[in-house]
């Protein structure tokens, strides 16, 4: 039985529940930044999804792509690059981020993690990348069934 780790209830909020993963917003209001992480009980690497799965979670990485662009519109910051990872360093369950850089954010050119500590969303400024993030998904929810 899939069960979220603790660690994303603390640092992200629900945005969606695709057909492989749920979708979170990392609350780290210097980026727009959305989790995926894939519903799958024990699931720790890539080669543990089935090959129908991997087909999927690449449909949803590049769904969450758009949410993440959508998000940086909404807050007036523009997405100039989009970075994907996943490390599971430190939260070993199966997550993949989806990042969206500028190269005035404070980490750039290297990597957001482990850069510094998050800055969490201002109220209004969540509820506005909440709200267009649920709407980018929305509209390509029909695309990953």
């Amino acid at each position: 039985m899939f069960t979220l780790d603790p660690a994303f209830v603390a640092t992200s909020h629900p945005l969606a529940d695709l057909p492989l993963c749920t979708a979170r917003l990392q609350d780290d209001g210097r980026y727009s930044w959305i989790v995926l992480i894939p519903k799958r009980a024990g699931a720790r690497e890539l080669e543990d999804l089935s090959s129908d799965d991997r087909t999927q979670l690449m449909a949803e990485i590049l769904a969450a792509g758009h949410a993440v662009r959508a998000v940086g519109e909404a807050l007036g910051r523009a997405v100039e690059k989009l970075n994907i990872g996943a490390l599971g360093n430190v939260t070993p369950q199966l997550h993949i981020h989806v990042v969206g850089r500028r190269s005035d954010d404070p980490a750039w050119p290297g990597p957001v993690w482990g850069h510094s500590p998050g800055v969490a969303y201002r109220t209004d400024a969540l509820a506005l990348g909440l709200g267009a993030a649920q709407k980018a998904f929305a509209a390509r929810l029909t695309v990953l069934s």
